[in-house]
């Protein structure tokens, strides 16, 4: 199946404590699920669903981000995370995504990720580490 619009993926997971805006940003902060995480699940969603889906040796990397965290949700509740492929641009992929915990639409937004071949995306780091050096 080639990368068309039209595509659709989710992941459900339950919220830890782990996962809470005070465990990423201290004791000052609500122990309910952090934007951080929310952005993460966001492109981990995207990317799970193309992977299988490009040419053997191929990856993805989020290159925008545009979200709207909506509500707040409580340690021990579910969210679905759901990505759907809006456009592809050549390289270039956009995807409308959303989170819903057990009671209501948590995060939404869009989110643009970039095929690349991981050992020329090496080969650049490499050739820019090399330049602080």
């Amino acid at each position: 199946m080639p990368l068309a619009p039209g595509l659709t993926h989710q992941i459900i997971i339950t919220v830890n404590e782990s996962d809470t805006a005070r465990a990423a940003g201290g004791e000052s902060l609500p122990a309910v699920f952090s934007t951080p995480r929310l952005v993460s699940y966001m492109e981990k969603t995207s990317h799970e669903m193309i992977l299988p889906l490009l040419p053997p040796g191929m990856t993805s990397v989020g290159t925008v981000v545009n979200i709207q965290h909506l509500a707040a949700t409580p340690v021990g509740m579910q969210i679905r995370f759901t990505s759907e492929l809006v456009a592809v641009d050549g390289r270039r992929l956009t995807f409308k995504v959303e989170a819903w915990d057990e009671v209501e639409k948590i995060g939404q937004g869009e989110h643009e990720r970039f095929i690349i071949d991981p050992v020329r995306f090496d080969r650049r780091l490499v050739e820019k580490e090399a330049t602080i050096k």
